[in-house]
């Protein structure tokens, strides 16, 4: 898991509580969406999954620019908490936009 450093994003995964290694990531506090897409190309091609917790306006046009197809009219709002599981194949330094396929889109509104 890669998390930004902010108080709230700590907590977040604090609840979650996600098994594997947690990387606080100063550099994704403030970060764009093209800054966040380079952190997630440097992560290490042995790894198979990687959770990202970041924050709006970024974090959603990040997802929006993966997603392949219109990724705009499927994720719509992005609210905070919300969780999109995208999935690719290939080495995380080749990921880029319209690559991804979403699996499932989360908000917090849809739990009970």
């Amino acid at each position: 898991m890669l998390c930004s450093s902010a108080r709230r994003a700590q907590e977040t995964v604090e609840l979650v509580a996600p098994p594997g290694r947690i990387e606080t990531d100063n550099r994704l506090y403030g970060a764009s969406a093209d800054e966040l897409l380079r952190r997630a190309r440097q992560v290490a091609d042995d790894v198979e999954a990687v959770m990202l917790v970041g924050h709006n306006p970024a974090i959603r046009e990040l997802a929006i620019e993966l997603i392949a197809g219109a990724g705009e009219e499927v994720v719509g709002k992005f609210p905070t908490g919300a969780l999109a599981t995208l999935t690719f194949t290939g080495p995380w330094h080749t990921l880029g936009p319209r690559g991804t396929e979403l699996i499932s889109f989360l908000k917090p509104r849809d739990l009970d």
